[in-house]
């Protein structure tokens, strides 16, 4: 599902909201049955871990590993082992068409070879829930639409629920569902 809205119209305060990381809220967010808003912090932690994918405009990849390394890291972090952390890593950037970029570090890559780094390690996990802001609003049209089909066809193939932030109505159109959110409120 796309959320479209302007600049400062809220969207990454709810994607926020949404992926537990702001619990000032006057509601509650349900995941996957649960009641968040009186968890703690450890609790919502371990869902964020486990339940929720999260992909930025920025792509806050660690500049110091390979595109390989920001992958497999997430897995770790979950307890998977090294071995079986390199060989989910690798499958999922051969998927995202970067199989000869694994041993680059981000300052190696072009934008969209970052972003496609961004989703992997989103998605790598195997989340319930994406959560994604902008991702595609510093790459050029062609990169980003790119991108966008990359990853509505990767979250598709894996049952994952989807919540993207966007301006750009072209992508938003390329979604099963749009909502607009429009001075704090959703239409």
């Amino acid at each position: 599902m796309s959320l479209v809205g302007a600049s400062g119209s809220g969207k990454s305060t709810l994607l926020q909201i949404a992926g537990l990381l702001d619990g000032r809220i006057d509601g509650e967010v349900i995941v996957d049955g649960l009641a968040c808003s009186a968890l703690s912090d450890n609790r919502r932690t371990r869902i964020r871990r486990y339940d929720i994918g999260f992909i930025y405009q920025i792509h806050h990849l660690l500049p110091e590993f390979t595109a390989l390394e920001n992958v497999i890291l997430p897995q770790i972090i979950a307890g998977i082992s090294r071995g079986k952390a390199r060989k989910h890593a690798r499958e999922m950037l051969e998927k995202l068409g970067l199989g000869s970029r694994l041993d680059h570090r981000p300052a190696e890559l072009s934008g969209g070879e970052q972003q496609r780094v961004a989703i992997a390690r989103a998605l790598i996990n195997h989340p319930k829930i994406l959560l994604a802001d902008e991702p595609t609003g510093n790459l050029d049209e062609a990169t980003g639409n790119s991108v966008m089909t990359e990853l509505l066809r990767l979250s598709r193939d894996e049952g994952i629920a989807a919540l993207i932030a966007t301006h750009n109505i072209t992508l938003a159109r390329k979604m099963d569902r749009s909502v607009t959110l429009h001075n704090g409120i959703l239409s």
